[in-house]
């Protein structure tokens, strides 16, 4: 498993190349990645804050709670920091199980947590040079976690 909290950009193909190559167990990798929204051209860019040390330590909780749920192989978690503009990537996540339900799944379910339980904040600042506010946390996102404690 590994977890990384990083200001630098990533490569998608690359993670998923250093997750999988060499293992035969694995029948199915899934990849989610979170890219930052222009949001209808008011947004210029994404300021992410974190807590160092904190985060990791959550997000990794998280990964290893899918990992023994959904039964899979590998996982990979990484979340950017720092200003983002607009079509660049913020998060990737990468499970990978023999079958692809768990796969699919467990990406799911790290995503759904990672939202709402990794101390991250964000800022965003207007495409007019104006500072935004800090962005509120989301009812559906919420939802979308809780929807894991009814399995």
């Amino acid at each position: 498993m590994a977890v990384r909290i990083q200001r630098q950009d990533f490569d998608l193909a690359a993670e998923v190349r250093a997750l999988s190559q060499g293992r035969h167990d694995i029948g199915a990798v899934v990849t989610f990645s979170g890219l930052c929204r222009d949001e209808a051209g008011t947004l210029s860019a994404l300021e992410l804050e974190h807590y160092p040390g904190m985060a990791e330590a959550q997000i990794t909780r998280i990964c290893e709670e899918a990992v023994g749920r959904f039964g899979l192989q590998a996982v990979s978690a990484i979340h950017r920091y720092g200003e983002i503009l607009p079509g660049e990537n913020i998060v990737l996540v990468v499970t990978a199980s023999p079958h692809r339900q768990a796969a699919f799944d467990g990406a799911s379910f790290i995503m759904d947590f990672l939202k709402t339980s990794a101390p991250f904040w964000k800022k965003e600042h207007g495409a007019d040079g104006s500072a935004g506010g800090w962005v509120s946390a989301k009812d559906e996102d919420d939802s979308a976690r809780d929807r894991w404690s009814k399995d």
